[in-house]
């Protein structure tokens, strides 16, 4: 697995990620909430054998990074992990994640905690970035 970094509006990230931003089965994983992105984006996006197998899109704001809208490839949790411990290793910003319900440990494991439950979702933040406080 190779965990590449793109701006969010650099032409290479539409080469890689447009068929499955635009696909209705990834759609539907996502419970149908489309992807965005601008220039304040940078997509974390993993790759295996050349394939995109799972992206993490995190926008910077004064707060520090969030995660939100993100794909992972058959909820596979190797693709989960790398994707966000790559994130987690590149920044020393707090960083918050909107999860689906079904990932909660994933994060967990890697330091964050719930702040608000959704229906669907969990807003999580990683209480071990320096700096964290909302």
């Amino acid at each position: 697995m190779e965990i590449i970094s793109l701006h969010g509006t650099d032409d290479r990230l539409y080469e890689l990620v447009a068929r499955l931003v635009m696909n209705p089965d990834v759609l539907r994983q996502n419970n149908n909430y489309p992807f965005k992105t601008t220039s304040q984006y940078t997509w974390y996006i993993c790759l295996y054998n050349g394939a995109v197998v799972g992206f993490m899109p995190a926008k910077a704001s004064g707060k520090g990074l969030y995660i939100d809208n993100y794909y992972i490839g058959h909820d596979d949790p190797d693709v989960l992990d790398s994707l966000v411990g790559h994130i987690l290793a590149s920044t020393d910003r707090p960083v918050t994640a909107l999860c689906h319900k079904r990932h909660v440990e994933a994060f967990r494991n890697h330091g964050f905690i719930t702040c608000t439950v959704f229906a669907q979702y969990n807003k999580m933040q990683n209480i071990s970035r320096k700096g964290d406080s909302e």
